[in-house]
């Protein structure tokens, strides 16, 4: 009987090996890494770098913010069983300053099922008519400034809407009546979080909506802020 002989694993796979060498880099930089920068510090061509980065990203093993650095993502901190906050136990206090800042209803939107769901609802103080959103409410992700909003959150997508790449260029969306008549809405994306969201305002007044990006988004930079502070150092 002759002895079957195999090859000794000498090579490994180096998209792993690559992989994980970005990733041990990001974790050396707290305050982000560029594309540019994390090729350089392991030795890569751009172009590859550059899809380890998105892979990573998709996985939730690394984070990009607005100004385009990557960091370490919040699966690590998963793997290494270190807390991470949760996205509606940060939001909610946000929330409850933004609508009270705005006179408008807040709320925090998840993509759920292929749905843009309303998982937190903030009403400012002040009587008056409004348009109100209830918990579990259940749109759809192509129509509302909620969805597109949260759709943003993400990586660019193959084939995804203008609209989608503008809210994520742009930072907010802002849309008139495309689910209620009357209804005016600005929502802005949260990436970073492992799950697509968005902070949606909505409002009967457009003069609101003028003038709401200035809050929105320091809403959506406080809540961002979390998951920096959870960065290993």
């Amino acid at each position: 009987m002759t002895a079957v002989t195999r090859p000794e694993p000498t090579d490994g796979a180096q998209t792993l090996e690559r992989g994980l060498a970005v990733l041990v880099e990001l974790s050396r930089h707290v305050d982000g890494m560029t594309t540019a920068q994390a090729a350089a510090a392991c030795g890569l061509h751009r172009s590859i770098t550059t899809r380890l980065l998105v892979s990573l990203q998709r996985t939730g093993f690394a984070h990009r913010d607005e100004a385009g650095a990557y960091r370490v993502g919040p699966a690590v901190f998963g793997l290494l069983g270190l807390s991470h906050p949760h996205l509606r136990d940060v939001a909610a206090p946000v929330l409850d300053r933004l609508a009270r800042t705005v006179d408008a209803t807040a709320s925090l939107v998840e993509v759920v099922d292929g749905y843009a769901v309303t998982t937190l609802v903030a009403e400012p103080p002040s009587n008056g008519p409004r348009y109100s959103y209830r918990l579990g409410n259940r749109d759809p992700l192509d129509r509302g400034a909620g969805g597109v909003a949260a759709l943003a959150a993400g990586p660019p997508q193959p084939g995804e809407s203008d609209r989608v790449t503008a809210a994520r260029t742009h930072g907010y969306i802002i849309t008139h009546g495309e689910l209620n008549l009357g209804a005016h809405a600005i929502a802005a994306p949260l990436p970073g979080w492992g799950a697509l969201a968005a902070i949606n305002i909505v409002t009967n007044r457009q003069d609101i909506i003028d003038t709401a990006h200035h809050p929105l988004l320091n809403a959506v930079h406080e809540i961002g802020t979390h998951t920096a502070a959870e960065q290993p150092r």
